[in-house]
């Protein structure tokens, strides 16, 4: 093993993941200040944590952008240290974007749960997601010392709601009613903590108070056992197995997505974050370890991989880029392999373009220090990409390499902008152009039939946050119409039409016919272009050009320009001529075709239904359904939670009809009241209420004119 294949091995590329509230950012803290990269413990309430560094993150109290911190820690139990890139992400699912592209570039993950409510929406859906991108997990059951708190019923949900194996590794201590300590069931040993941050913890006996010691020892050992037919054998002949080879067999488990470890602890109160981060170390991949990262070449398109090694060609990703205003564009790029130095000259296999590295920056929240050279394993910050966004991958152009992008859900709700000084129009753009290149949930256009510019988002509180940007960040004061569902149109029924786009009157002229056929799709099935048309009717030459004018005509359809969804469309003839015929004059007839075929569909409008879970104390149940009920939300399951002492109503709400539900809500609760809210699916709109949008977007470009 070479020095840089082993400094590698002690790199671990992780994040901090879970549903809103669940103590992410604390544990952070403590991450933080256990591992010596802070000298106090900041506090979410006081406003003044290292990650959550925005003004407001820090007013709100939640976390809006994740934020990367390097720092390092030492096993207390096998001494094995480890370089610990960790990056903390927001839970509130308006913030996803940020969750989704963190997750595709780490090697393992901490997913956080809240040990009085159990397994959230949000943790299902960051849980999901890391299942997606194959990331190795460990579970932190946080909030031990709060009441109601149910370690067992946690795992249960876990096992219920997680589709996964999860296996307890540690059980948690209570004298009384207190959360004092834990249970190493691995080492059979009680670790004692006294709550003071920076106070070691203390070693004992395993006392009687702490019940199923033994038999929680016993399945652990099992599960253990059962992946590694070596230990199976020995298990079952009752042969003594040693601490390092459970260790061993249970990091090779967690790696293969096996086994899912389960801690306890409460990080507020300085309680199992020193036994965490030795999980960390011992169980979660280093970058050799995880599979080598896959992509394409992009003339060949063979596949091929990638290892986390310095002598491979180098190859990287950006997963996130900000507007920074001391150095500029800044772009986080997970370095997956090679050797990256600064002044070096990138090819962009994205962009196809070459682009050189100012600066390479160890990242530290808002903070930064300058390095002069990063390789494989590394997550670090670089200057001077600036044609550079999202998604798109960095390698050296003798040996080109196209990796898969990052894909993000679309924005389902949408407003009117406008400066509140009509001459700071041009810099309002220009801050909203800025934001749109950081988050690729956001979208900024220019709404025809209106005449205003419209901002999207995936809720009402993303919007917010990036509106209160543009004005303190930007300086632009500005107006925000009232937020509306992001509609979209579709076909019904098959339809056929044909395109002319003729003008010939002499000299060089314009000619383009186009016939196709619009097939409604199945919902989510996106835009499906297929071309049949016999290539003496229509050369291949200008195929490409009829796929852009579709697509330019979906962007706006007829009915009530939204976006055109989830339709076939097939070329099945067409005209040109050898001399008038243009790539622009098929792009035309192909748009003048689609909107004929698609009038003639049956188009319809389909609006975002919601999956919406609403915790309630019990005394609030009645007046929480009926609420919903009202709303046309269709109830799913409500179920109760003891620790709670309340139930979690989950229920399917078209979006148009939840705004405002956070002010309903707290006035029918009395404040106890919460919610979590995710885009379920796409559903048709009434004909009565279809009728009522398209008449009320109908009457704003009136009034607009």
């Amino acid at each position: 093993m070479t020095g840089h294949d082993a400094k590698v091995r002690t790199i671990r590329n992780i994040g901090i993941i879970a549903h809103i509230d669940a103590g992410k950012t604390t544990l952070t803290e403590r991450v933080l200040y256990y591992t010596g990269r802070t000298h106090r413990v900041g506090s979410v309430d006081d406003g003044t944590t290292i990650t959550d560094w925005m003004a407001q993150e820090r007013e709100r109290g939640i976390t809006i952008t994740a934020a990367t911190v390097t720092t390092t820690w030492q096993d207390t139990v096998t001494g094995q240290s480890a370089q610990i890139n960790l990056i903390d992400t927001p839970g509130h699912i308006d913030f996803t974007a940020e969750v989704q592209r963190s997750l595709r570039v780490l090697d393992g993950g901490i997913v956080v749960f809240d040990g009085v409510a159990g397994v959230e929406p949000q943790s299902e859906t960051v849980w999901y997601q890391a299942d997606r991108y194959h990331v190795p997990r460990i579970c932190f059951i946080n909030k031990m010392d709060r009441p109601g708190a149910n370690f067992a019923h946690t795992v249960a949900m876990m096992r219920e709601r997680l589709s996964s194996v999860p296996l307890p590794v540690q059980l948690p201590i209570y004298e009384g009613e207190a959360f004092v300590g834990i249970v190493d069931l691995l080492r059979m040993r009680a670790v004692y903590f006294s709550g003071e941050a920076g106070a070691p913890a203390t070693e004992g006996e395993i006392q009687n108070q702490v019940l199923g010691g033994v038999e929680a020892r016993k399945e652990l050992v099992e599960r253990i056992a059962e992946t590694d037919d070596a230990l199976m054998g020995r298990y079952l002949r009752d042969e003594p197995i040693g601490e390092a080879e459970l260790y061993g067999a249970l990091r090779r488990a967690v790696i293969a997505g096996t086994l899912v470890p389960v801690l306890v602890g409460s990080a507020l109160y300085n309680r199992g974050v020193q036994p965490l981060l030795d999980a960390v170390v011992r169980y979660l991949p280093s970058p050799l370890e995880v599979r080598p990262v896959e992509g394409s070449h992009p003339e060949t398109g063979n596949l091929e991989r990638r290892s986390a090694v310095p002598d491979a060609p180098f190859c990287g990703l950006v997963f996130k880029v900000v507007s920074d205003s001391f150095v500029g564009r800044l772009s986080y790029v997970r370095v997956y392999s090679g050797l990256l130095e600064t002044g070096r000259q990138v090819y962009n296999a994205t962009r196809q373009s070459t682009q050189r590295v100012g600066r390479l920056l160890r990242m530290y929240a808002a903070k930064r220090e300058d390095i002069d050279r990063c390789a494989a394993g590394d997550i670090v910050g670089v200057i001077g990409l600036k044609d550079s966004v999202t998604g798109d991958t960095l390698c050296d152009a003798e040996y080109p390499l196209l990796l898969e992008s990052i894909e993000f859900p679309k924005p389902v709700i949408r407003a009117a902008i406008g400066p509140q000084i009509p001459m700071d129009q041009d810099r309002l753009m220009k801050a909203l152009h800025k934001l749109a290149a950081e988050d690729p949930t956001f979208s900024v256009e220019f709404d025809q039939q209106t005449g205003q510019t419209v901002i999207s988002g995936m809720g009402e509180l993303h919007l917010e946050v990036l509106v209160d940007r543009v004005q303190r960040e930007f300086e632009v004061p500005c107006a925000v119409a009232q937020p509306e569902a992001a509609y979209q149109e579709t076909a019904t029924r098959h339809a056929r039409a044909e395109g002319r786009y003729v003008h010939q009157t002499g000299g060089s002229g314009h000619y383009a016919v186009v016939r196709l056929a619009l097939i409604p799709g199945a919902r989510g099935s996106g835009f499906v272009f297929e071309n049949r048309a016999p290539s003496q009717d229509l050369p291949q030459g200008f195929e490409r050009a009829i796929e852009r004018g579709l697509q330019g005509a979906m962007e706006e359809g007829p009915l009530a320009a939204y976006p055109v969804v989830d339709v076939k469309i097939v070329v099945t003839g067409g005209r040109f001529h050898e001399v008038d015929s243009h790539s622009r004059d098929f792009e035309i007839a192909a748009s003048m075709a689609f909107k004929r075929a698609y009038l003639q569909s049956r188009p319809i409008l389909l609006e975002p239904v919601m999956a919406v879970t609403t915790r309630v104390p019990d005394a609030y149940v009645g007046p929480t359904v009926t609420d919903i009920s009202a709303r046309g939300g269709r109830i799913s399951r409500m179920q109760f939670t003891e620790g709670q002492k309340g139930y979690a109503i989950e229920a399917t709400v078209p979006l148009s009809q939840m705004f405002g539900y956070v002010t309903t809500l707290r006035s029918l609760t009395n404040g106890r009241g919460r919610y979590t809210m995710a885009l379920a699916h796409y559903a048709p709109v009434s004909e009565d209420r279809a009728a009522e949008i398209i008449e009320a977007r109908r009457d704003r470009a009136r009034r607009v004119r």
